[in-house]
């Protein structure tokens, strides 16, 4: 396979390995947007979230909240981002979770820049989304 996730899993690439478990790993991202940016990704390949078994979701996103710990240590506050599929944006197929240290001081756009245009939805398209969203 030729995942740069799995070649750094495998050890065939170079990478600042912060923490390690049976499931997953967590190193500081090649590309950083941010001092202290970090990725945490399941050790087994898996291109997105929902194809994750439930047991590794879990021990993925406790490693996530271990790093938050750590990196909040940056800047005081961590931007959790995930690009869940090539339409939002993920580059490499390989579910994987930015942690991003974020600072008042910061000159980048936070998340919140997407929600300054809201969508006004009529009556009709809020309830076909409810119902395709739905868990009965």
């Amino acid at each position: 396979m030729d995942c740069i996730f799995c070649k750094i899993v495998n050890g065939d690439i170079p990478a600042k390995i912060l923490y390690e478990d049976d499931y997953s790993i967590s190193f500081l991202d090649a590309f950083p947007i941010s001092r202290g940016h970090t990725l945490v990704i399941p050790k087994k390949h898996f291109p997105q979230i929902q194809d994750m078994p439930l047991k590794i979701n879990q021990k993925l996103f406790e490693t996530v909240h271990t790093m938050i710990s750590k990196t909040d240590l940056i800047k005081g506050s961590t931007l959790v981002l995930i690009h869940n599929g090539k339409g939002s944006g993920q580059q490499i197929m390989h579910t994987h979770i930015h942690l991003i240290p974020r600072g008042s001081d910061d000159s980048g756009d936070h998340a919140d820049m997407m929600f300054q245009n809201t969508l006004q939805l009529t009556d009709d398209e809020i309830n076909s989304t409810y119902n395709i969203l739905k868990i009965n």
